[in-house]
């Protein structure tokens, strides 16, 4: 069949609806999807989308069509689709979303058993091959279809990583984006002695205040104006199928994904002494010497999903963290969830004598670049020439490169769908952190 295959990314499948991603792809994804995992049942899951019940009906007849059941969650966050996979032992699991990004896309995030995520290399291959020789499986015996509520129990499993009985009686502002976490959020506060203020927990499709993408600062201005008209303690926020999350102090000052990989590992270590912790490359210095200041293992990882949930299951790591929102949690499946990350922070600053900005401030002495992207011809030469540039400095090729020194580090990586370059770069000064940016930049965009 014709395709637009550029819709299989390296952790998902994700396009426009209709031109990319319509009712007979949907069909055909699930269809070879069922024949690829053989399964006996498949969860499935989907976001507040306009056309997310469309390509739900059309996955699940592909599914069904192939033999396999499909067992219909509904409306849920992807963490809470991760769960039902897990929890109740399926087969896989598919969540129709298109996580942070505009209305007008869509997407699938697929599972196998144990919610272990299938990528571009491991899976999504097969079922794109599907698409290209037309195969279509029609099994002599089709398939059911059965619902299943899962929000109690998701509820129930998301306060198991916590002691609510210690939890302070905070003001906190939870900005759902217009999201799936105006849909989990309600039923977990009902049970803490917090005071909610709910920014924009309506579920809409069309995102009519801003984008459900909370790791840009501009999609944080309702929030930030909210804390401070609150007088609220801090704020939150979640992207559009609520995997992920990012706080906000008091202050209206957004907390780095590392950041909050560092404090719910402070918390993870006090309750597992020892264990170990994964973290991205892109994560501030911070997080490893927290980590190893507290006697646990950290381990640096390559950035992504996909990655990271199996190096998860290899170490197994009590947690695991990136820059960009995600984290991981070993009695979670070592799947991600952005809410599970809320309550361990919750229950850590409930516990602490400090507020959200000075425990900040207690474990972060670095200054950050950010994520700055550059066009480039040839990404491969660039890295190149800026090894060579800094050859006197400790590299590694984990993912793309690093160049470390004593008081200053970056990473440079090639984009997995565009002729970008992606530069990170901390230092120990606000100056020195300027000049080694224009520095590499230069380079980079010369």
């Amino acid at each position: 069949m014709k395709f637009d295959n550029s819709i299989f990314k390296a952790y998902d499948i994700r396009g426009t609806v209709p031109e990319q991603l319509n009712d007979e792809i949907a069909y055909r994804i699930g269809n070879a999807l069922a024949g690829y995992l053989k399964p006996a049942s498949i969860a499935v899951g989907r976001d507040m989308r306009i056309s997310s019940d469309q390509l739900f009906d059309a996955l699940a007849r592909g599914i069904v069509d192939a033999g396999s059941d499909v067992v219909d969650l509904g409306r849920v966050s992807t963490d809470g689709l991760y769960f039902a996979v897990g929890k109740f032992g399926y087969d896989g699991g598919v969540m129709i979303t298109a996580s942070h990004n505009p209305k007008q896309y869509n997407g699938f995030k697929v599972c196998r058993r144990e919610a272990l995520p299938l990528s571009g290399q491991e899976g999504l291959d097969k079922v794109m091959e599907a698409l290209e020789n037309d195969t279509v499986i029609k099994a002599p015996q089709r398939g059911n279809i059965a619902r299943k509520d899962i929000s109690s129990a998701f509820t129930d499993h998301c306060l198991s990583f916590i002691d609510s009985s210690i939890i302070k009686p905070f003001t906190i502002v939870a900005d759902a984006g217009n999201g799936m976490a105006g849909e989990i959020l309600p039923p977990v506060f009902e049970r803490l002695p917090v005071k909610l203020i709910p920014l924009y927990f309506e579920r809409d499709g069309t995102f009519p205040h801003h984008p459900a993408s909370p790791i840009e600062l501009e999609n944080l201005v309702d929030l930030q104006k909210a804390i401070a008209k609150q007088d609220a303690d801090f704020g939150v926020a979640f992207d559009g199928d609520a995997d992920r999350m990012f706080l906000v102090d008091k202050h209206g000052r957004q907390v780095g994904g590392d950041m909050t990989t560092a404090l719910v590992a402070e918390n993870l270590l006090a309750k597992n002494p020892g264990e170990t912790i994964l973290y991205n490359l892109i994560c501030s210095r911070a997080v490893p010497e927290l980590i190893e200041r507290m006697g646990g293992k950290a381990i640096k990882t390559r950035v992504g999903h996909a990655l990271i949930k199996p190096l998860m299951k290899k170490y197994n790591a009590v947690f695991g963290g990136e820059h960009s929102g995600h984290f991981y949690f070993r009695n979670n499946w070592f799947a991600d969830s952005g809410l599970i990350a809320f309550l361990v922070c919750l229950e850590l600053l409930s516990k602490s004598a400090r507020p959200l900005d000075e425990k900040i401030k207690e474990i972060d002495p670095y200054f950050r670049s950010g994520e700055i992207n550059s066009r480039v011809d040839s990404a491969k030469d660039k890295i190149e020439q800026i090894a060579a540039h800094f050859s006197d400095g400790t590299q590694d090729r984990l993912d793309g490169l690093t160049v470390s020194y004593d008081d200053f580090w970056f990473n440079l990586r090639p984009s997995n769908t565009e002729p970008l370059l992606r530069l990170n770069v901390e230092a120990g000064t606000r100056s020195l952190l300027d000049h080694k940016v224009d520095e590499i930049l230069k380079i980079i965009r010369s």
